[in-house]
């Protein structure tokens, strides 16, 4: 277990680049952050030379991968981090320095535990991407396919290891806290950001993902994923179909090519929503870059370590606000609200409704170049401070990749409403799947599975209270506590005083150091 003077040391080694890129101003200035927080950041900026303006990227940039996932996360958080810290982190890069490929070969033959050459007849040394976590080669199998080959940095799963156990400590103490702090709810932050990032640190989890979504995906014409060459992948290597296509972000391009911007925007936006609304699996990582056009229009999906899941309750739950907001219902918006407890039940509903009006009706009728999202975010947030509404993490995910889809949809498509591409759809969905016919046939299911699982709950009941006869049930046994734990509740032996008498010792002199410094 990590020594609580090893994460103080971390943070404050983290603190001071951020303190030296002036990351640090937003946090002390902020009314909502919490005293010692704030007598931190001071210790961490003593004797740094701040720049006039915040560059929240290069310090997440200079501190490390771990550093370059968290703030890539953080910047779907405004209400966290605030709004300029959160538009500065959307230009924050995951790239670094390539691994030199003599390491990158010996990766991929110790993982395979045979020979390059029974793999690929040929890898490109030079590689075509390399980020926070891996890197990627194009390749030729030796059965001739070209493919795209995903490699593991050495040692990037201890590193990030490491640096999770300090975020999940910080995040556990700023949440003790209180107030705004527990709030907005950090150590559940991180637990999600662990999960996302130990599903990224396993590539065969990875290849399951885009399996999973090419089948999800197997019925939306002009959408698609590339396939897996499972005899190749494993949880260090990835080999993926190689994409020949432009990259969506490239305009001019796509122009050149003869490409309707208008349908690619619209194509786009619907696949989000089947990914998210219809199966509740989606590829959370839709940025510019995971993106191309392949000569006959399609859209072709790429990286996939990160994905989102919402269960059947949420989709009913988030199609209906989304409707609600098409149509300009915010009463219902606001029940669903209620109901999915989202806000506390002390609140008005006709107040929240009413809320939810002066945010929504702004963006109505409007292409999305005419919106402002800083003043939408703005408002939504002020709205879940005075009706005292917790983060939903599970719902990060989604609120980040509806920003990069707006975002590409918009860059296709400058007079694209989101709005009226969106409500068709949700529109038929919530028909197909909350109307009358959609209660009876849950039912019926629900019914169906009650009843045909009577029989395993009698055995169950026989096996709890079986009948009089046979050898009689032994007596109770007496609940001995064993020595050693004894001695651990009364933190008897050496070990556990002396670690207590440092670990008072730490604290005073912190105490004082603190108090010298407020």
């Amino acid at each position: 277990m990590t020594r609580p003077s090893t994460h103080i040391w971390r943070l404050l080694k983290w603190g001071r680049t951020l303190a030296k890129h002036g990351a640090l101003r937003g946090i002390e200035a902020d009314p909502n952050t919490p005293s010692p927080v704030k007598r931190l950041a001071r210790i961490a900026r003593f004797g740094t030379f701040q720049p006039r303006e915040p560059d929240y990227a290069a310090a997440f940039q200079d501190i490390g991968p771990a550093a370059i996932k968290l703030g890539q996360s953080l910047a779907t958080r405004p209400d966290l981090v605030g709004d300029a810290a959160a538009h500065n982190l959307l230009s924050l890069q995951d790239s670094l320095p390539p691994v030199p490929f003599a390491a990158i070969e010996r990766e991929v033959a110790a993982t395979f535990e045979q020979p390059l050459d029974t793999l690929f007849s040929h890898i490109d040394p030079e590689p075509v991407g390399a980020a926070s976590i891996a890197q990627v080669h194009k390749g030729v199998t030796t059965d001739g396919t070209t493919v795209a080959i995903k490699v593991l940095r050495p040692g990037i799963r201890e590193r990030f290891a490491r640096d999770i156990t300090t975020y999940e400590w910080a995040a556990a103490h700023l949440e003790a806290l209180g107030g705004e702090a527990a709030r907005l709810r950090p150590a559940l932050t991180i637990a999600n950001f662990k999960r996302w990032t130990n599903r990224e640190l396993d590539l065969r989890r990875e290849a399951a993902s885009a399996s999973e979504l090419a089948e999800v995906m197997a019925g939306h014409p002009g959408y698609a994923i590339p396939a897996i060459d499972w005899d190749r992948t494993n949880g260090r290597v990835m080999t993926i179909e190689w994409i020949d296509g432009v990259k969506i972000s490239d305009v001019e391009a796509l122009e050149a090519a003869g490409h309707d911007r208008k349908e690619l925007a619209r194509r786009l936006v619907l696949a989000f929503l089947t990914q998210a609304i219809s199966a509740g699996f989606f590829h959370a990582d839709m940025h510019q870059g995971n993106l191309f056009v392949r000569a006959d229009g399609t859209i072709v999906a790429i990286d996939f370590g990160i994905m989102g899941r919402i269960d059947r309750q949420a989709r009913q739950w988030l199609a209906e606000i989304l409707y609600g907001l098409t149509t300009g219902n915010y009463r219902r918006v606001a029940e669903i609200h209620f109901e999915a407890r989202y806000v506390p039940s002390h609140h008005s509903v006709d107040e929240f409704a009413t809320a939810l009006r002066a945010v929504g009706e702004p963006m109505r009728g409007k292409p999305v170049s005419e919106l402002s999202v800083g003043q939408m975010l703005d408002g939504l947030f002020a709205i879940t401070r005075d009706f005292d509404m917790q983060t939903q993490p599970h719902l990060l995910l989604l609120q980040k990749t509806m920003v990069m889809v707006e975002g590409i949809a918009t860059q296709l498509d400058p007079e694209i409403n989101m709005w009226d591409v969106s409500a068709p759809y949700v529109r038929s969905w919530i028909r197909d799947e909350l109307g009358p016919e959609a209660a009876i046939a849950d039912r019926i299911r629900e019914d169906t599975q009650t009843l045909l699982g009577i029989p395993d709950l009698v055995r169950r009941i026989e096996e709890r209270f079986p009948p009089k006869g046979g050898a009689p049930e032994p007596a109770p046994l007496p609940d001995v506590e064993l020595v050693w734990e004894r001695r651990k509740r009364e933190g008897r032996g050496w070990l556990g005083y002396t670690a207590a008498a440092l670990g008072g010792g730490a604290l005073v002199w912190a105490g004082s150091m603190l108090g010298w410094l407020g």
